[in-house]
């Protein structure tokens, strides 16, 4: 089968290997269907992460059939329309049972990689994997599309504007134009804010912002970003912040937007060293958040609300390609050609 490496920075190969097997009783053997590059990814691509050459890719997201099952599985079976998360909770833990299964305490391995492949072996997937009513030729592409992001980015989103505790009438900074970042904006809609400010540069991603819910954008940065924020709040804040980028500069902004007692809401990898935390301690400012809780989230919500067509996520896909272009599908993303792209497997 195919399956894509991190051959060095700035360069991806893709390598024929033997498909997986089942090796453990909870493993799932998965056809990968659809599958994508994260934001996530490009910090290897760009030399920013330590990572060693011809490498397993860091892809961690995919929809897929499923194609074998171990002996402890008995909610999946073979021909089954599955979404993989990218973290893999046991559905028992405190964490899991507290709905945090993106800290699942069961797991050491909770988490996804070398998912840009032909075919995938799932660990734990006895609660973790989501099924999806029916068959793959049941659903439009675009449907397709809006299935994937539930494997990791729509379910980060919401993470951040859960953890954020966005409730109706609020007023939500997010910050980041990602894909993450467009998933909170529907997430912040979701659960009723009224007011969503989006801190896009793009035309592109601002009209999808404005399409998803936000209200206002700006396209500073820095101290200007705080006043431009800050003077769209009448001087008071927002009652919630949600940082989906994890730099140092995103970080910084998000920790001074928000109004005394606001939450923000943090689900950006961090890539910050060191974070100055008086400012925060004056303001009382909550900050919560981490890996996603996707699992919960979609059997929860977020499935129902494709499914039903509340929320259409699947739109941050802007550019299409198979396997063979892994290389295309990467610089795409790296040059910001694309919000987020999609790979067609079949």
């Amino acid at each position: 089968m195919k399956k894509a490496f991190f051959a060095s920075k700035g360069q991806m190969e893709l390598k024929n290997v033997d498909k997986p097997t089942v090796q453990k009783p909870d493993d799932v053997i998965i056809k990968v269907l659809r599958a994508c590059v994260c934001g996530s990814d490009l910090w290897n691509f760009r030399g920013i992460n330590p990572v060693e050459a011809h490498s397993e890719n860091s892809g961690h997201e995919a929809i897929g059939v499923v194609e074998e099952v171990g002996d402890d599985i008995t909610t999946v079976k073979p021909c089954d329309f599955v979404i993989a998360p990218f973290t893999h909770g046991c559905g028992q833990c405190a964490a899991c049972q507290a709905g945090f299964d993106g800290s699942c305490q069961a797991h050491a391995d909770n988490f996804s990689s070398g998912v840009q492949a032909e075919y995938i072996r799932f660990q734990h997937g006895q609660w973790a994997l989501v099924k999806i009513p029916g068959k793959p030729e049941d659903y439009s592409e675009g449907m397709k599309k809006s299935l994937l992001t539930l494997a990791d980015v729509m379910a980060t989103g919401y993470h951040a504007a859960r953890v954020a505790n966005v409730g109706a009438g609020d007023t939500v900074v997010v910050m980041g134009d990602g894909a993450v970042g467009l998933c909170a904006i529907i997430a912040a809609k979701m659960r009723g804010a009224k007011k969503i400010i989006s801190t896009s540069r793009h035309a592109d991603r601002q009209a999808l912002a404005k399409e998803f819910g936000a209200t206002d954008n700006i396209v500073v940065r820095g101290d200007e970003a705080v006043k431009a924020i800050m003077d769209l709040t009448n001087g008071a804040g927002a009652d919630a912040v949600l940082e989906c980028v994890g730099t140092e500069q995103s970080t910084d902004t998000a920790m001074k937007v928000g109004r005394p007692g606001a939450i923000v809401g943090r689900v950006g990898l961090p890539h910050t060293p060191k974070q100055d935390m008086t400012t925060p301690f004056y303001k009382n400012t909550i900050v919560a958040g981490g890996p996603a809780s996707v699992t919960t989230y979609d059997k929860e919500v977020l499935l129902k609300a494709v499914l039903d067509g509340e929320i259409n996520p699947g739109k941050v896909f802007t550019k299409e390609f198979n396997l063979d272009q892994i290389q295309a599908a990467y610089e795409a993303m790296d040059q910001r050609q694309a919000i987020k792209s999609y790979l067609v497997m079949d």
